[in-house]
Order: C-alpha cells, then structure tokens, then sequence
C-alpha cells in the first residue's frame, strides 16, 4: 500500500511514460519552460502525481530548474551531444561483446530478419510507415544488446540517456528517407558479424555506427 500522501507507483510510472511520450512525439520541446499545471494537461495525469515525477526528471536530467523561471525541459546543444553519445558508446561497446558471445541464434536471426524486411520494403518505396518501422528496428537492436547483460541498473541508465539521444535526433539526426536503408544495412552488417561471433569486429564496427551518429548531431559529417 501507498503511504498517506504519495502516489501509488503504477501511477508514478505512468506519469513518467506520458511525459516521454508526449517528449518524444514533441509535444513537449527541448528548452521549453513548463509548469506542473501544464504538465497535468499534457499528461492527462493528477497533480500528485506530476508533483513526485519532477524530482525524478531533474534527477534524470530530463528538466532543470531555473531561478524565478521555472521549470525547463533539457536543451539539446553541444555538451549534451557529446556526453550522451559518450555514455552510449560506452555502454553498447562493452554490452556487445556479451552478446556476440551468449546471444542465441534465434535472437540474433531474430534481429537480421526485421533488417532485411525494413530494407527491401524501403527498396521499393519508402513512405511515414517505412521510417517508423526502420526507426523501431534500429532502436530494437540497440536495446536488445544492452538488455542481453540483464542488468537492470545499467538497462535503466540505458533507457534514460536513448531518450536524450532521440531528443538530439530529432532535433539533428531524424532518421530521414535518404537514409533509412543506409543506416539499416549498416545494423545489418554488425548483425552479420555477431553471427560469425566476431567480438573484435562487432565492436569496431558498432563504435564506427555510433561515432558517426554523434558527428552528424555535432554537424562534423553529412
């Protein structure tokens, strides 16, 4: 039971779920200065339970308070390019070599076959639906690598640097039409080397996709 006074947490939860949704779906912008009124509007949720979301977000880094304005959703500018693509980097590098080593085949197939579907679809005509199931697949694969570790401490710190990181993608990098099945033979070409249980190559090659996200966000790269 909930102690007097404090939200029951399935209801914290979902509070912070609707506050992503409507983050991602840009509802709510980077930089924009919010009120916990207007955040139970955008949210559809008590003020209670918005009340015990904000320390969360400033915790997460997902708003910061500012003196006599407010409350202030993250701004997507340089440093935070470079930290959370750092902090991707970091934690898929060393996740990828435990899934080359452990993942069963049937997950790794599992990865190639939604691949290869996204890129023969987007070979005859790539359309909204194209982009949206090539954005799922592409974040999918990601997630499942660091998943593999079964860490939920990680997978959780995980989970809160992709949401900065789809902030800055919509903001720099959007996945767009010239480059859906770029990006998606390059995730196939890791999941190729995953296959093979090739460690070394796996790594390279995952930090070579990561790195070029992070200098085209950075505008270092077309």
């Amino acid at each position: 039971m909930a102690e007097a006074g404090t939200e029951p947490p399935k209801l914290r939860e979902r509070a912070y779920a609707a506050f992503t949704d409507r983050l991602l779906a840009r509802d709510i912008v980077p930089g924009q200065f919010v009120s916990q009124r207007e955040l139970v509007e955008i949210t559809g949720l008590p003020l209670g339970a918005i009340r015990e979301l904000v320390p969360r977000l400033e915790a997460e880094g997902l708003i910061v308070t500012v003196p006599q304005r407010g409350m202030q959703v993250a701004h997507v500018d340089l440093s935070l390019i470079r930290n959370a693509f750092q902090f991707r980097l970091m934690m898929e590098r060393d996740a990828v070599g435990a899934f080359v080593r452990e993942a069963p085949i049937e997950e790794i197939e599992r990865l190639a076959e939604a691949h290869k579907r996204v890129i023969k679809e987007a070979a005859k005509r790539i359309t909204p639906e194209t982009i949206r199931r090539a954005q799922i697949v592409d974040w999918d694969m990601h997630d499942t690598i660091v998943d593999f570790l079964g860490n939920e401490i990680v997978s959780s710190a995980y989970r809160v640097n992709s949401i900065k990181i789809r902030l800055i993608r919509q903001a720099e990098v959007r996945l767009d039409p010239g480059r859906v099945e770029t990006v998606m033979r390059e995730h196939l070409a890791i999941v190729d080397l995953i296959r093979a249980r090739d460690a070394e190559r796996a790594t390279a090659a995952l930090a070579a996709h990561i790195q070029d996200a992070r200098n085209r966000a950075l505008g270092l790269s077309p």
